[in-house]
């Protein structure tokens, strides 16, 4: 098996998936040695390209609209490698911030932040609207997050 490298290659804005996509496609049907794909969310108009050589990059890249230039120079996994790590949904999430339910069968509620529980995921609010304040733990990526400050209501 060869070395690879990982090649950056610049996209134009919110087009990296379908880039993506294409390089995928070109690269099975013209048998291109082209062993991964990474489209990171942080990581905007780029795509990254695992191939033993840049000229491999390159001519898949031919053709594919979007698709603008490889960088030159190769990264190496180190480099990459927080990107393969997804970070959790209860980040920026503190307790007493203000958020607000975005699914669930309380969607649209108001609440406030009790506990963060980074473990799993999970925050437990309680609701501004409920008549007996009742703890409800739902999971982070279910609320969205309005205010970090405490609010007085």
């Amino acid at each position: 098996m060869s070395e690879t490298s990982i090649y950056v290659v610049k996209t134009t804005a919110n087009q990296e998936r379908a880039v993506a996509n294409l390089i995928a496609q070109i690269a099975r049907k013209e048998k291109y040695d082209i062993r991964s794909l990474l489209v990171p969310d942080v990581l905007k108009g780029y795509v990254l390209v695992e191939s033993p050589a840049p000229e491999i990059v390159d001519q898949a890249i031919q053709g594919v609209p979007h698709a603008r230039s490889v960088i030159k120079g190769a990264s190496s996994f180190e480099e990459v490698e927080h990107f393969l790590t997804p970070k959790p949904a209860v980040t920026g999430i503190t307790e007493g911030s203000v958020v607000e339910l975005i699914s669930g069968p309380f969607k649209g509620e108001m609440a406030r932040v009790k506990r963060v529980d980074v473990t799993k995921e999970e925050i437990t609010v309680e609701l501004f609207e409920a008549m007996v304040p009742i703890p409800i733990t739902v999971r982070g990526d279910h609320v969205r997050v309005l205010s970090k400050d405490e609010v007085q209501r």
